[in-house]
């Protein structure tokens, strides 16, 4: 008869991450249980546990796993403005995968999936020679912007109107909804609605990184 020992070895935390991962894609943070986990994985829940010890540590290694995939994608020695844009992009795209990421990062602000981020942000505005009293304040406002505009772009995914069958009808319906507003006191909607149903969400994404970029960048020649 195997051995505890020789029943987990097979078993990595690796493989166990990757199995929380499909779960949580396809059935979110509900779906997640042990026992589906055991079921997906061919295995008992005790060979689990020896290599998680509970839901928290498992979510948490799920998020983690996502975000160092992103992470290794941004090469070290790229332009840190650069660096900057595929990161943010990478996070993005990430979490429109896997909106249950962007919840966990939320909750745990101390986690170390979103220091990763937080790290790879101030990192390169370092490197953009941002001043050391202006990092705190501007790498702050990236990761909150990055992580804001990613949540609501997952959140906006779920949503359908009647009728709506596609990304674009959907956005025609709010369109459209906005173009009725009146004029006095929504102009500013009623301006832009045409250009709703048809923007790039990943593209408006970075014009606002770049934006932020932009204002960095004329704070640091301003005091330097």
């Amino acid at each position: 008869m195997a051995t505890r020992a020789q029943r987990t070895d097979a078993l990595s935390k690796e493989r166990i991450v990757e199995a929380a991962i499909e779960i949580l894609d396809t059935q979110g943070e509900k779906g997640l249980t042990f026992r589906a986990l055991a079921a997906r994985l061919a295995t008992g829940a005790g060979a689990i546990y020896w290599h998680v010890a509970n839901k928290d540590e498992l979510l948490a290694a799920a998020t983690d796993g996502v975000v160092t995939r992103v992470m290794a994608d941004v090469a070290r020695d790229e332009d840190p403005r650069e660096g900057i844009r595929v990161l943010a992009l990478g996070v993005f795209d990430a979490i429109d995968v896997h909106p249950w990421v962007g919840t966990q990062l939320s909750r745990e602000p101390w986690g170390a999936a979103l220091l990763q981020i937080f790290e790879g942000l101030g990192g390169r505005l370092q490197e953009l020679g941002v001043a050391r009293a202006a990092q705190f304040d501007s790498a702050s406002a990236l990761l909150n912007y990055v992580l804001g505009a990613a949540a609501q772009n997952a959140a906006n995914a779920s949503l359908v109107l009647p009728g709506a069958t596609d990304r674009s009808a959907f956005l025609g319906g709010i369109a459209a909804r906005w173009k009725e507003l009146d004029s006095e006191r929504h102009p500013f909607l009623r301006q832009v609605a045409a250009e709703l149903p048809e923007h790039d969400d990943r593209a408006q994404f970075l014009a606002g990184i770049d934006l932020i970029l932009a204002g960095i960048d004329t704070a640091r020649r301003a005091h330097g």
